[in-house]
């Protein structure tokens, strides 16, 4: 499981920072799904080590331009390239009046399967490797948190023990390696448990943005390996943040902490804190660290790997 920050900016771009858009890579399904997708998202991919061909889904927090005008293009673009099979757009209400308006006065046309799923607080999409859910966060407009949840998967089968009990190879293997209990021709019943290692247990990635601190985003992120929040302004700004309904890096901090997450990474900055100003990001990092120390900054293109989780 693989993270890439393909847009770090609150608002507008900057010459360092695009708007908002978080991949996650699952090499293990040759999948990409992204998260929010603003304007130049097209282009942020193709200055990435990320395939178009691989996006599957794509999940929208909220209808504010810069976590949202960079859709319809990526998706025609998918469409003319001829690579895409199908990609499902996850979203609050009007998003999918927003993609058939476009698609409809563009004349713009898919060449391939792209549904829009309204969303409402709790699971969105699940399968049986991976379940995702979302929740409400405080904002101007309706907004909606995520959370990946990877399914804890059966330790490694011990082979050779099962070679030693007499256990034909096949088919039983397959089902001893999940966990069932099998009987064999002998008449003996057999615990799959029995024969695989500790349970590896699945990972938890949540992303919320945009959204001022708020009980309901410490819930979504409770015990999250990784937790990717909005830090738009300093605490020398929070009469900004309290206006605007974004956090602080602080805020950002204090939800990480309260939900005992194991990983903070900040982003979403407001441009007013670009290199050479008063305040720059190593203070919104300084700031954050001082409540939450696991926190790291979000830059374009920063890639991090989520490890797994100890059972």
């Amino acid at each position: 499981m693989q993270i890439t920050f393909l847009g770090t900016s609150a608002g507008v771009p900057t010459r360092a920072r695009n708007v908002s858009c978080v991949a996650l890579r699952l090499p293990q399904r040759g999948e990409v799904w992204l998260f929010d997708c603003g304007e130049g998202t097209q282009h942020q991919l193709l200055r990435s080590d990320l395939k178009l061909s691989q996006i599957t889904r794509i999940f929208i927090t909220h209808l504010h331009g810069d976590h949202l005008f960079g859709l319809v293009g990526l998706l025609a673009t998918a469409g003319m390239a001829g690579h895409a099979s199908r990609i499902d757009i996850y979203g609050p209400r009007g998003l999918d009046d927003y993609v058939r308006d476009i698609t409809r006065s563009s004349a713009t046309h898919f060449s391939y399967p792209a549904e829009v799923h309204t969303i409402e607080s709790g699971v969105v999409f699940e399968d049986e490797e991976f379940k995702v859910s979302c929740g409400p966060l405080k904002h101007r407009v309706e907004t909606y948190g995520y959370r990946v949840t990877e399914r804890d998967r059966a330790g490694a089968f011990d082979v050779e023990r099962a070679r030693e009990q007499g256990i034909p190879s096949g088919p039983l293997y397959g089902r001893l390696k999940r966990g069932e209990r099998v009987t064999l021709d002998d008449g003996r019943s057999l615990d799959g448990r029995d024969f695989c290692g500790p349970t590896v247990a699945g990972r938890r990635v949540v992303y919320c943005t945009d959204t001022i601190y708020c009980r309901a985003a410490v819930e979504l992120a409770r015990d999250a390996d990784l937790l990717i929040h909005e830090a738009t302004y300093a605490a020398a700004d929070e009469d900004l943040a309290q206006r605007s309904l974004h956090s602080t890096a602080g805020m950002a901090a204090r939800v990480a902490l309260e939900a005992n997450a194991k990983r903070l990474l900040i982003t979403h900055l407001s441009p007013r804190y670009a290199p050479g100003n008063a305040l720059g990001p190593d203070d919104l990092l300084s700031e954050a660290r001082a409540v939450f120390p696991g926190t790291e900054l979000a830059h374009d293109f920063l890639t991090i790997e989520v490890p797994r989780r100890e059972s």
